[in-house]
């Protein structure tokens, strides 16, 4: 099992949900101890995507789109505030007319997606949404429909 830091805790996470949490995304690397050990050293593990899609937003649609969506429809959001984007983990065989709305980007399955664990933040990104340990991914149907039509992220802010 992975360590957690006391971060993990000052950011109010569960030790034992985060240990569960970050299982779970390495166990999504093609080399799981890899990760453990990038993750020990403070770094963003390479998680191939090949049991979930990544949705690319901008983060802004992110943080609006979240607000939008309801509790059992949102899953893992990773997110980087210097590059101004964000990544919603969705079930594969998602395609980009389902998860399709304005500013949306549906990465290929084996695209790298460079995460942090779920217990703490790490080289600028951190989990908005963290992944809980069990396979929860975003509904892409509800994601469409929080970044859609009528959605205007410009009312951000």
């Amino acid at each position: 099992m992975a360590p957690t830091s006391d971060m993990s805790d000052a950011l109010g996470v569960d030790p034992s949900a985060a240990a569960c949490a970050d299982n779970w995304l390495a166990d999504c690397a093609r080399r799981p101890s890899l990760a453990h050990e990038v993750w020990a050293m403070g770094g963003l593990a390479p998680v191939h995507c090949t049991r979930w899609l990544a949705a690319e937003v901008p983060l802004v649609l992110a943080l609006r789109a979240r607000e939008r969506l309801p509790a059992h429809a949102c899953g893992p959001l990773l997110v980087d505030v210097g590059l101004d984007c964000a990544w919603w983990l969705v079930p594969l065989g998602a395609d980009v007319g389902a998860v399709g709305g304005r500013g949306v980007s549906l990465r290929p399955h084996g695209w790298p997606l460079h995460c942090p664990p779920a217990s703490r933040p790490a080289a600028g990104r951190r989990w908005l949404v963290s992944p809980d340990g069990s396979g929860c991914l975003t509904d892409p149907g509800a994601l469409s429909a929080a970044t859609g039509p009528g959605f205007r992220a410009e009312a951000f802010g």
